[in-house]
């Protein structure tokens, strides 16, 4: 058999769904595929390069040395069965919040620190789609000037909640437009014509989980625990691709121009930066494709030192933010 044995954990999700695509657009060595997802789902059907495949049941599932495990359904079902595979010889690249801080797991965006592959013991952490997205970004002007400092306000498509939500969303709007009250299904709050805080649970400090992801993974991915962050994660009425205003404060002064210089030439992004037209990242340019837009980019007039910039960017949550960095792991890992 040509190729890596490759399974899906949560195949029937939104990311998981993605994931098969990228494989199969990337053109990933795939010897054979393992679709596997709960035994409510097991028995189903996914197609994968023309191909029509049965979901398997994740719990009969037996890991095999080698084995590529892209997981997308949960931090705790990847805890259930982390040893089972890691035992066999599998490597997991977890998509989950389960593990990403955890001591001596690589958390990894390959445009940034993906050297750090290789040190991987069985199980590699893919980031939170929001710090996945602020750091392909920020990493080729991080490397101008050492980033002191961020103030980010999120725009969070429906996307990051699931499949579910996106639909919720579709619903609500027709609701709306009928002249209904929406019921939200899959949502805590009206989505539709409506913004609203991340509604992840606040904690001691007052930020809620996703804020608290962002600044602790944000630090991981750069290496880099002292870089002071300050977040609002909202949630807005767009179906997929998130978007994010960033303020920076550098050590040392970093140009507009240079700034341009350094998005336009690094991997993984896309300069939109068309001040005469007004033109710059948008949600639905973003959405469905690879490179995270970067764009806005001006001087922060509060400060006279020229070591403040202001951006603005957006990248596909359920790509970059998820399912294509795991693909890109894996292929970092054949």
């Amino acid at each position: 058999m040509s190729g890596h044995r490759v399974s899906i954990v949560g195949v029937t999700g939104a990311v998981g769904q993605v994931m098969l695509e990228c494989l199969e657009q990337r053109n990933f060595p795939v010897g054979e595929l393992c679709p596997l997802a709960s035994s409510r789902s097991a028995g189903k059907k996914v197609t994968f390069k023309g191909q029509e495949l049965t979901i398997q049941d994740l719990e009969k599932h037996e890991f095999q040395k080698g084995e590529i495990v892209l997981s997308s359904a949960g931090a705790s079902v990847t805890r259930t069965f982390r040893e089972r595979a890691i035992a066999s010889g599998a490597v997991i690249v977890d998509n989950t919040s389960a593990f990403r801080m955890e001591e001596g797991v690589p958390l990894v965006i390959p445009e940034v620190n993906g050297d750090k592959v290789a040190t991987h013991s069985g199980l590699i952490a893919n980031p939170n789609c929001c710090a996945a997205i602020l750091t392909v970004a920020l990493w080729p002007l991080y490397k101008l000037s050492r980033i002191k400092r961020l103030v980010i306000s999120t725009y969070q498509s429906a996307s990051g909640a699931g499949a579910a939500a996106m639909a919720d969303l579709v619903s609500q709007c027709g609701e709306v437009l009928e002249g209904k009250t929406p019921a939200p299904k899959a949502m805590p709050h009206q989505l539709a014509f409506n913004v609203y805080s991340h509604n992840a649970a606040i904690e001691a400090n007052g930020y809620n989980g996703e804020e608290n992801k962002v600044v602790a993974e944000t630090r991981k991915i750069f290496n880099d625990p002292e870089i002071g962050i300050a977040i609002t994660c909202v949630r807005v009425p767009v179906l997929r691709a998130h978007s994010e205003a960033v303020n920076i404060e550098f050590e040392n002064p970093v140009s507009v121009e240079e700034a341009r210089e350094a998005i336009r030439s690094a991997p993984g992004v896309r300069l939109v930066d068309d001040r005469e037209k007004n033109y710059f990242p948008m949600p639905l340019d973003a959405s469905g494709i690879d490179e995270v837009l970067v764009g806005r980019i001006r001087s922060d007039i509060s400060r006279t030192d020229g070591r403040g910039l202001e951006i603005f960017i957006s990248g596909d949550q359920l790509r970059k933010g998820a399912a294509l960095n795991a693909v890109q792991i894996a292929e970092q890992l054949v």
